[in-house]
């Protein structure tokens, strides 16, 4: 069948659509403006109804009323399903861009679930057994999807239609469409593998002995053996089976048995951190809230210079292992050697910020934070005071006896009320004898056998006043809310000094993207999907300059990247404050390079790649038998065309090493092609987002 393969539809499908979960959901919301420029309504996401999420984050749209599709067959679809039974929200996310979500009610086809498992075993022998609920919701979702895009695909027969998957709790329409022969080009791409994750959590050397793993038998000792036959299916059934990162495609190519053909790597919606040249003013601004706190947890034991003092911070799920919370505490207890042996004058403060189970906030928590903020009220009090006794002092000037323009005697401004209220302030921020500041903010539900707490007590950092490092575990994400520290995330991270995340499972890492766009350097390793990105972005040896450091965490043995950590974490206490300013300068200069128009490149060529391997004939006669130039690859991807800013001027920044050639290099037809074909490509080519940008912006802090 002839379709415009110009012209084309794009679905994304995830459980995350309109839910916040985990990371896709991120990866949706971040990624919706550019693509919505870049589609219009020809632009829809379809996952499961929440009814939860849905009330704050989707709007409804009347479905029955045809004005509000551009799309009349997708109306036509759901009307089909509605009249079977299927009850769906069809409605506006409430995100930038906007775009329109299809929201299916998996109870409203609940009463098929066994059948339609039965036929998944018939037709891909997956099994499915019965007391795995969220495997049964993707089996429910799966179906419905693949129902849904059978309709469009039977009463739309103009456009192509695009089906971009994301992960395995939404993969299983893929084998489906294949299967009943639907019309519809599919994408896949998963964000982490089923089973890399469960091994990684086992304590496994993972990456030396991928090769040497019985996938099989490795998903059915961990139980997961349906799980990952879904994954895999799900894999080998797309057009076009993708990552978000290189260290994911390898272990993909090993426990899915599938290369991937392409990487797309997450990016961040930049306009939302950007503060031009005003994120070095937020971070001093955001520091001096953290300060407050600091005040607040050494109270009775506040012997450090804050001018001398930096924030190292680590956050993320509490995985101990996979993200190298274990290799953190390590490294801080040998840096806490080092910094005492060489007589540094300089303090580092980490925090762990990871969710764990809790009670709340300990009562010494609370009690801390309070008697500061008592004490910082009296002090402003008695101010006040003491500067309305000078102001009448001088207003009296030189009448009823008063001989001087200003008070000469402390005694006149300073009256013993005062230093009473003050003395009982300071008083209280005395600690009772023998304790030290905690380790820790909250209550813990098993303090003993927690793995944070037992490292810290194992490398003995306790925040004695002689240690240059002090440790806080704050075992909940941070929120301005929060009673002891008031700062949402993104604030937070503005404060700190250095972000540490020494993974060593982790097939993206958004946390240390994050530290970038806000002009926050970073530690990461070559573990990371964003450290290997990363790494193969900048020129080599360079990334540390501008405020990347990489662990080698897969080359080297555990103790020499620990040792290394140790040495980057030196290097950056030992840098002037001076030089801190410029790094962070480069540091935020990097945001070009994560930046979803950037980025979303890489989504256009997956969809060019999945049309061309679908439609061969359609896309050679569009081609004329030749390559395609930089304006009609535009069109192709569906777009008018738009700047891409450059990676980065110079001298402030680094050489994008894979900008190599001048022009745009093309995919050429057929299977042989893949997503890594236009990687030499000067900015491949421009997607438009209507805006105009310099080619270089001036940097008034170098």
């Amino acid at each position: 069948m002839t379709r415009d393969i110009v012209n084309h539809l794009v679905f994304e499908v995830a459980t995350e659509v309109a839910n916040k979960v985990g990371g896709i959901y991120s990866v949706l919301k971040s990624k919706a403006p550019i693509t919505c420029k870049q589609y219009g309504p020809k632009y829809l996401l379809l996952g499961p109804l929440n009814p939860q999420s849905v009330q704050v984050e989707v709007e409804p749209v009347d479905w029955e009323d045809e004005s509000n599709f551009h799309i009349k067959e997708v109306q036509w679809s759901l009307r089909s399903m509605h009249n079977r039974g299927v009850r769906f929200t069809y409605g506006r996310w409430l995100i930038d861009g906007a775009p329109m979500v299809i929201l299916f009610d998996l109870n409203s086809v609940r009463n098929y679930l066994n059948e339609w498992k039965a036929d998944l075993w018939e037709i891909a022998g997956i099994p499915s057994p019965d007391g795995d609920f969220e495997t049964n919701d993707a089996i429910l979702l799966g179906y419905t999807v693949a129902w849904f895009l059978g309709e469009l695909a039977h009463m739309n027969q103009t456009n192509a239609i695009v089906a971009h998957f994301h992960e395995w709790l939404a993969g299983v329409a893929i084998p489906l469409c294949r299967k009943r022969r639907i019309d519809v080009v599919t994408i896949f791409t998963t964000h982490a593998t089923l089973l890399g994750r469960y091994l990684c959590a086992g304590n496994v050397d993972f990456y030396n002995n991928l090769d040497k793993f019985d996938v099989d038998a490795e998903a059915g000792k961990r139980g997961i053996y349906h799980r990952y036959c879904i994954e895999r299916a799900a894999a080998h059934s797309a057009d076009v089976f993708t990552t978000v990162s290189q260290i994911t495609a390898y272990e993909s190519e090993y426990l899915l048995k599938r290369k991937p053909d392409g990487i797309l790597p997450n990016g961040l919606n930049v306009i939302k951190f950007q503060a031009v040249h005003e994120f070095q003013n937020l971070h001093a601004l955001k520091k001096e809230k953290i300060n407050d706190f600091i005040r607040g947890h050494f109270h009775g034991q506040f012997d450090f210079d804050l001018e001398k003092t930096l924030y190292f911070f680590i956050a993320g799920r509490y995985e101990y292992r996979n993200k190298g919370a274990d290799m953190f505490i390590e490294s801080l207890a040998r840096l806490n050697h080092r910094l005492k042996a060489s007589g540094s004058k300089m303090t580092v403060v980490a925090f762990i910020i990871m969710p764990a189970k809790n009670k709340s906030y300990t009562v010494d928590e609370l009690r801390g934070q309070a008697v500061v903020r008592q004490l910082e009220n009296s002090v402003k009090d008695v101010t006040q005071l003491i500067g309305k006794r000078i102001f009448e002092h001088a207003m009296r000037y030189p009448h009823n006896g008063t001989k001087t323009e200003i008070p000469t005697s402390l005694d006149e401004l300073f009256k013993p009320s005062d230093k009473v209220v003050l003395k009982k302030r300071v008083f209280a921020l005395r600690r009772p004898e023998g304790t030290l500041p905690p380790i820790v903010t909250h209550n813990m539900v098993d303090d003993a056998n927690d793995p944070i707490l037992n490292q810290i007590r194992r490398v003995q950092l306790f925040n004695n006043s002689y240690d240059r490092v002090k440790i806080i575990f704050h075992p909940e994400f941070l929120n301005a809310n929060n009673p002891i520290l008031s700062l949402d995330y993104d604030e937070f991270v503005r404060g700190c000094h250095l972000g540490v995340f020494p993974s060593y499972y982790e097939p993206w890492g958004y946390t240390p993207a994050e530290c970038t766009v806000m002009g926050i350097p970073s530690i990461t390793t070559n573990l990371s999907g964003f450290g290997a990105y990363m790494e193969d972005l900048i020129e080599k040896d360079q990334a540390k300059d501008y405020g990347i450091y990489i662990v080698d965490r897969r080359f080297k043995n555990p103790n020499e990247s620990v040792e290394q950590l140790v040495d980057y974490m030196e290097d950056f206490v030992n840098k002037t404050r001076r030089q801190r300013i410029n790094q962070r300068n480069r540091t935020e200069r990097l945001s070009d390079l994560l930046d979803w128009r950037r980025m979303g490149l890489e989504y256009v060529k997956a969809r060019q790649l999945a049309l061309r391997r679908a439609y061969p004939d359609e896309f050679k006669e569009l081609t004329g038998g030749t390559d395609l130039d930089d304006s009609n690859m535009d069109s192709l991807a569906g777009n008018p065309k738009v700047k891409v800013a450059r990676p980065l001027s110079v001298p402030g920044s680094p050489r994008d090493s894979r900008a190599s050639s001048v022009g745009a290099v093309m995919m050429t037809p057929g299977d042989l092609g893949t997503l890594q074909d236009a990687n030499n490509a000067d900015d491949y080519f421009h997607l438009s987002m209507g805006d105009n940008e310099d080619d270089e912006d001036e940097d008034q802090f170098n």
